[in-house]
């Protein structure tokens, strides 16, 4: 006769969690298991239908049944001492490698690969690589910041961040750049379409056919942007593309320009000019904050789904690119929404600069940041 289990009774929260467990795809198939001879337990089943139904020996399900019976639904993520698969090294050697990793280099290079770093620990690549992505490092990559020198950076920090935030009642903030040096580049030969199993391919090199500069203007709340393009950027062009600003947005309502400090955006030129138009107010982002403009945010736009893959024959070519992406953006202006406030950017680059201060002490950048900041 099959043996019959003594009956196992689960509540309800207990059955419910255990068949939630089951079909998760985050569960692992061990505890998958263990909750499918449970479950049968509750339901009454012999203990050779059990163990038949999943592929286990008879006394593997009497196991789950006492530990479930002794400790609940949570006993069967528990692994018993001494079992599960050894450790190849132990926290000494990972220690030795993790330390290798972030305070040396390899003799005549920059950073530690997975091969170099094995041969110098002895051990096998894969053990490393394991090691690295188990601690989150990444020696092969690197990220670029730059930190601002401006001595008024908080002051400009702040006024920009709060037309972003608070903009100003019955008037128009406009993210002002321009593009310059944007090369029409013709690819020497033509690229093979996107089909499945193959991403779209285009040659390495290229024929240089000119440049062009892009002059935009983003209306931050509205997302439409005017743009135009000219041969060159001297404070000439800029003029052009503020009296086609002024045209663009008639009337009297106030235009807030946030800006960047270009040397064309602050010639006696320009000065004058918008000395006699009362209705432009600038606001100058700080030195080497780039970030801060909105519209930089839209000419990654540009450059990523008009520019970057596609080949130009001509100047002219690029141009008509430019404003056939311009007149399909305005068709469904989507605005980007700046969400960061004052506290969290001064906090975000103090702990840059806490960083900064423990790898080189005499770091200029620091010093002056720190002024900013206090």
């Amino acid at each position: 006769m099959p043996r019959v289990l003594d009956p196992l009774v689960l509540s309800s929260e207990q059955r419910s969690e255990l068949q939630r467990w089951v079909v998760a795809r985050g569960t692992p198939q061990q505890i998958a298991l263990r909750c499918r001879i449970v479950l049968a337990v509750a339901a009454g089943k012999t203990e050779l239908a059990i163990a038949g139904e999943n592929g286990v020996n008879r006394k593997t399900v009497r196991l789950w049944r006492e530990r479930f019976r002794g400790g609940g639904p949570q006993a069967l993520w528990e692994i018993a001492s001494g079992r599960g698969r050894k450790p190849s090294y132990d926290a000494a050697r990972i220690k030795a490698v993790i330390d290798a990793t972030l305070q040396t280099k390899p003799k005549g290079s920059t950073h530690w690969s997975c091969r170099t770093m094995a041969a110098a620990q002895g051990i096998g690549k894969s053990s490393v690589s394991r090691i690295w992505r188990s601690h989150n490092i990444k020696p092969h990559r690197t990220e670029t910041f730059k930190l601002s020198r401006d001595p008024k950076f908080l002051e400009k920090l702040t006024d920009v961040v709060g037309l972003y935030l608070n903009p100003p009642d019955q008037a128009i903030v406009l993210c002002v750049d321009e593009k310059s040096q944007i090369q029409a580049l013709q690819r020497t030969q033509p690229g093979l379409p996107l089909k499945k199993g193959r991403c779209g391919t285009m040659t390495h090199d290229y024929k240089r056919h000119g440049t062009t500069t892009l002059f935009a203007a983003l209306d931050v709340l509205a997302g439409k942007v005017v743009g135009d393009c000219y041969k060159r950027h001297r404070h000439q062009e800029f003029l052009k593309f503020l009296r086609r600003l002024n045209r663009e947005f008639p009337g009297t309502t106030p235009l807030h320009l946030v800006m960047d400090n270009y040397g064309t955006h602050g010639t006696p030129e320009v000065k004058d000019w918008l000395n006699r138009h009362p209705r432009f107010h600038v606001h100058y982002v700080p030195t080497s904050s780039s970030w801060l403009n909105l519209i930089e945010r839209w000419f990654g736009e540009l450059t990523s789904k008009r520019i970057r893959r596609d080949s130009f024959l001509s100047v002219d070519d690029l141009i008509a690119a430019i404003n056939e992406f311009l007149a399909a953006w305005n068709e469904n202006p989507r605005p980007f929404v700046w969400t960061a406030t004052v506290e969290s950017i001064v906090a975000k680059l103090a702990h840059c600069r806490q960083t900064l201060e423990q790898i080189q002490p005499g770091c200029t950048a620091t010093k002056s940041l720190k002024r900013k900041s206090s």
